[in-house]
């Protein structure tokens, strides 16, 4: 008999292969197209990559609508179908780091190195985000967002109770401590789905060792050095304090800042857009900052970054099209639309972010005493990705399994740099 996990991944492939049959771009066959596809795993993001198509329409001549996913197994399982069919999107999401490594290496995406060239040149593109798309002293695909991770609030839950936010760790430690005392859950833990079961992990490590972290995600460290481990027992001491909502609540962050039910929660600035999308204004009803190190002799303060990329396929259906398109969404024009109907940074050093708050942030982030460190979703290969979500989730509901956790993803770890060259 096959088993649950076995079962689940063999639903998901079918499901894949009958969408991609039912509704895919077709095969490379060479013929122009006025219209494109864009597959992503963004699918509340509907609205606004409507109104990009829109507005690409305008001024390229293409439009594009977009095919949203929102179970990231089931979108990866299509995407990766696509190769081994005649049926391929336009354009598609996907992630950086050991993701991007992997479809790149199988000579699936279309080079993109000339478009950085000439946007790093026109000053559209910077040459620090550059090394995030490149893989063998090439560049694929072209950033669709870009975030810096922090810690939203309510900003009502703090005025009530006359906090504000944290400057060093020990503040938030008080903070977090006081609405506790108060009965106020501090934290939100995760989002729906175990996607970013890894978000404190990442925080705890990066605000703690930021040398160890990255060495972690180039096969030059443990997950079960002395550093990684005090980092779970610190997060399990959190856990312990009773300053997390319930793991098994599957509500969406942004529903409990509305009620109140959690006064923060720690995600990538793109999370605002969930907040406008339920009326919460920033300035007004959330703030944000950006979380003050463990370790506060660190020279600089650690801050997560992430950028998405948007790609197309070496064999896309219409290859020039694809292109045009790509070339076109790194523009001012475009970004500065894109960026601002969402509440979000971008990736375009020259575009203006029209939200006062927002600019702040933006400009917090670019500052010098900033340390960049990638987020882990992108650092960490893919196979020992996929064992750290699971373990993480299970650690969420068992925290007395941290260093079972820890070992489970330290083997997969070893697995994949037997095979690979560490320090890559």
């Amino acid at each position: 008999m096959l088993s649950s996990k076995r079962l689940r991944v063999t639903a998901l492939t079918l499901g894949a292969l009958l969408i991609a049959t039912g509704c895919g771009s077709g095969g490379d066959s060479g013929a122009k197209t006025s219209e494109l596809k864009l597959y992503n795993d963004k699918g509340a993001w509907k609205p606004f990559f409507e109104q990009m198509g829109t507005l690409g329409k305008e001024q390229t001549g293409l439009g594009m609508k977009p095919v949203g996913y929102t179970d990231e197994p089931t979108y990866t399982a299509f995407i990766k179908t696509s190769f081994r069919t005649k049926v391929k999107p336009d354009l598609f999401t996907w992630t950086t780091g050991g993701r991007l490594q992997e479809i790149v290496k199988q000579n699936q995406v279309a080079d993109t190195s000339q478009l950085w060239q000439d946007a790093i040149k026109s000053g559209d593109l910077s040459a620090d985000l550059q090394k995030y798309y490149t893989v063998g002293g090439k560049q694929y695909c072209v950033p669709l967002q870009t975030g810096y991770w922090g810690m939203f609030y309510n900003k009502k839950i703090f005025a009530k109770y006359g906090l504000k936010p944290p400057t060093t760790w020990a503040e938030l430690d008080t903070l977090a401590r006081t609405l506790k005392a108060k009965g106020q859950v501090p934290f939100n833990h995760t989002t729906p789905t175990s996607l970013f079961s890894f978000a404190w992990f990442e925080q705890l490590l990066a605000g703690s060792d930021p040398d160890l972290y990255e060495r972690l995600s180039t096969g030059q460290a443990s997950y079960t050095d002395p550093g990684v481990v005090k980092a779970m027992e610190r997060w399990k001491s959190m856990i312990d304090s009773g300053w997390f909502s319930n793991p098994g609540d599957k509500a969406d962050p942004a529903d409990h800042f509305k009620s109140g039910d959690a006064a923060m929660v720690i995600s990538g600035t793109w999370f605002n857009t969930s907040m406008t999308q339920r009326g919460l204004k920033q300035g007004e009803d959330y703030g944000f900052f950006f979380i003050p190190n463990v370790e506060p002799s660190l020279p600089k303060t650690s801050l997560v970054f992430e950028s998405g990329p948007l790609c197309s396929l070496r064999k896309a259906p219409d290859k020039e099209a694809s292109m045009k398109y790509l070339k076109w969404w790194i523009t001012p024009g475009a970004q500065e639309k894109w960026a601002n109907m969402r509440g979000d940074v971008s990736s375009d050093p020259k575009v203006k972010v029209a939200d006062p708050e927002l600019d702040k942030v933006s400009k917090q982030a670019a500052s010098d005493k900033n340390r960049l460190v990638l987020r882990y979703f992108e650092a960490a290969p893919a196979p020992v990705l996929t064992e750290a979500l699971s373990g993480f989730d299970k650690f969420l509901n068992k925290p007395d399994t941290y260093m079972k956790v820890l070992q489970s993803i330290q083997k997969v770890n070893e697995e994949y740099w037997k095979t690979h060259k560490a320090g890559s």
